[in-house]
């Protein structure tokens, strides 16, 4: 095992930008990671949901990781969601990480075989030891129909693997008791997903958030993270509010999907990258394009 990172703060989930079903958009994705890294995240994630990263080809996958590594060359930490249906591919694509430079993976539950908790458990504790770098978990039971139940959770807090803990249930009973397992493993990070949650995430005893929002405005998550670590009370109010009036862009669309859809649209509009969807989705048709782009405009 490599060296053991501790993740905390704002780290985005990167946006894929792609030119087709597997071409990157180059010049979008180089935009992209100084713009984010400007507005002074702590971390980035690629591969995960917003990134797109099961929808990807292995092999674009890969080029992603090169990509993204090597023009980060080691200012923020880049961990990289290796989650797959099939045991081996998590491995591979954990040793393409490494070999990249990248600081850690985050691993989800399997999708489609629905999995026990005991099944859940051993899977992990196979996998883990394989994996070339530190593991955060990652809690997404709207996707991948099984959670990382609490119980599972502390049992598996005996590997020295496993650096902490991503939540995107959006149960806040949940994170509340999952922040609690730092009485055992007090070198775990406990990230939140859902953005509009970051600000009482913290207060629950979490260390920041992995939230899609990031992409476009990084500053103002920060800010908050910042803003509510210092327990600042007036400005967290304000800035909640900033983040909910952004969040109204994921209002439009009926589907899942209308998450990435809708940041990538936002940062086509500031010509950021393109906002090419992996398939089976498509971006956003005009009519919707323009009601993102009147959100963003009274943001500006």
């Amino acid at each position: 095992m490599t060296e053991q990172i501790q993740l905390r703060g704002i780290v985005p989930p990167l946006i894929t930008p792609l030119k087709d079903r597997d071409t990157l958009d180059v010049q979008g994705l180089e935009k992209l990671l100084e713009h984010v890294i400007a507005g002074g995240v702590h971390g980035l994630f690629i591969l995960g949901t917003t990134g797109e990263g099961p929808s990807l080809g292995y092999r674009l996958r890969a080029e992603v990781i090169e990509r993204v590594c090597r023009q980060v060359a080691g200012r923020i930490p880049v961990v990289v969601g290796v989650t797959d249906t099939a045991f081996v591919e998590s491995v591979k694509l954990s040793q393409v990480a490494a070999e990249a430079g990248a600081a850690g993976v985050v691993l989800s539950t399997p999708y489609y075989f629905p999995a026990g908790q005991t099944e859940l458990e051993g899977y992990v504790r196979n996998l883990v030891p394989e994996l070339a770098l530190p593991v955060m978990l990652y809690n997404m039971p709207s996707l991948t129909k099984v959670w990382f139940e609490i119980e599972t959770l502390r049992r598996l807090a005996d590997l020295e693997g496993i650096v902490g803990v991503k939540d995107s249930s959006g149960d806040m009973d949940y994170y509340s008791t999952l922040c609690k397992l730092q009485s055992e493993r007090p070198d775990w990070s406990f990230l939140i997903g859902p953005e509009e949650k970051l600000i009482e995430s913290i207060a629950l005893g979490g260390h920041g958030g992995v939230n899609g929002g990031a992409n476009i405005y990084p500053g103002l998550f920060v800010e908050a993270h910042e803003a509510a670590m210092a327990g600042d009370t007036a400005r967290c109010e304000v800035l909640q509010q900033k983040i909910e009036a952004f969040g109204e862009i994921y209002t439009i669309g009926k589907y899942a999907s209308r998450f990435i859809k809708a940041t990538k649209c936002a940062a086509s509009i500031l010509s950021l990258c393109d906002d090419f969807m992996a398939e089976p989705f498509n971006r956003f048709y005009p009519k919707d394009r323009e009601k993102v782009a009147s959100m963003i405009s009274r943001l500006s």
